[in-house]
């Protein structure tokens, strides 16, 4: 079976269900959004916001991605920048737990993090402090670093750092790894969709995105068309489409994959944990359509607890289930 190496932000996220939107008022956060913060206003989101009960998580999209893979059992390795401290420690061990091979830079920067406040109706906005995270450099990343790994995965926040991006997917290619990338946000796809294209037609395998990713990547309004014009440029397409499901294309082939009803208790991680589904099946060489209904399995899961990790009951029901595809 090959394997997967992630690259991407190592944030700590701190979760926290709120009883009322008002709450987002006061701490000025629209909802639904994401917002980077520095250092001292994400201490005093979080003083403010330890009233209302916190959890902690391994997070960041790439990590999320990894450890959702791990528990299906793929081989699974994490690069990835922390602070030397306490939440650094942290996130290490818990990226360990789930199955990752850590392979963590450090720095004197506190380790990043990402208060998640979960609304009542599971829409979930995000103050996030990047931190250690925002250090990881072109220098930090060794060509030997890449040795024994198959599949290259990158998440689109790192698509804002065109110098790491520049270096570390030529060197995948180089090295004969498949190289996939989640869009991540739509903002991010609107302030560097020219890098973005280029960069989709010269090193990338497989690309993920929602409907509102998708648009802002091609001008095109039709999820369809939109994910035919990014099939044109890399060998596999993901345009998930929300409640109605998710699109794949592979050259002239195109997958339709329906929705998994679901009790939305909270959406973080649903679309890290779609791509875990998807690519743990194409390492372990399933047909594009099952890729898609393992993803859509774990999103389904995911959205039905708080964060983006699972306890051990569930992922055995969501492992019995995968079972019969």
């Amino acid at each position: 079976m090959k394997n997967i190496l992630g690259i991407g932000n190592a944030l700590v996220d701190i979760l926290t269900q709120i009883p009322d939107d008002h709450i987002l008022d006061e701490l000025n956060l629209p909802k639904g959004t994401m917002h980077h913060v520095n250092a001292a206003k994400s201490l005093r989101y979080g003083e403010y916001l330890m009233q209302y009960g916190i959890a902690r998580a391994a997070g960041g999209s790439t990590a999320n991605t990894m450890s959702g893979a791990a528990k299906l059992g793929v081989e699974t390795g994490y690069i990835g920048k922390v602070g030397k401290d306490e939440r650094g420690h942290f996130f290490e061990n818990a990226m360990r737990e789930t199955g990752v091979k850590p392979m963590m830079l450090t720095t004197d920067t506190p380790t990043g993090c990402a208060e998640a406040i979960i609304s009542k109706d599971g829409e979930r906005t995000f103050a996030t402090y990047l931190g250690a995270a925002l250090e990881l450099s072109p220098d930090d990343i060794q060509p030997e670093m890449l040795d024994g790994w198959d599949i290259f995965y990158v998440e689109g926040y790192l698509v804002q750092n065109h110098a790491l991006l520049d270096k570390v997917l030529p060197m995948a290619k180089a090295k004969g790894m498949k190289t996939a990338l989640d869009m991540a946000s739509f903002n991010v796809v609107e302030e560097n969709r020219d890098y973005l294209r280029q960069l989709t037609k010269d090193y990338l395998d497989i690309v993920f995105a929602n409907e509102d990713e998708a648009r802002a990547f091609t001008h095109i309004e039709d999820p369809k068309q939109a994910l035919n014009e990014l099939a044109q440029m890399c060998d596999i397409a993901i345009v998930k489409v929300g409640a109605k499901g998710s699109l794949i294309q592979q050259g002239k082939e195109v997958v339709t994959i329906g929705p998994i009803p679901a009790k939305v208790v909270d959406t973080t991680g649903a679309g890290d944990l779609w791509a875990s589904g998807f690519m743990a099946g194409l390492v372990q060489g399933k047909s594009l359509q099952q890729c898609g209904m393992m993803g859509a399995t774990l999103a389904a899961n995911i959205i039905e607890v708080i964060g983006a990790k699972m306890d051990e009951k569930r992922w055995q029901k969501i492992l019995d289930s995968l079972k019969v595809l």
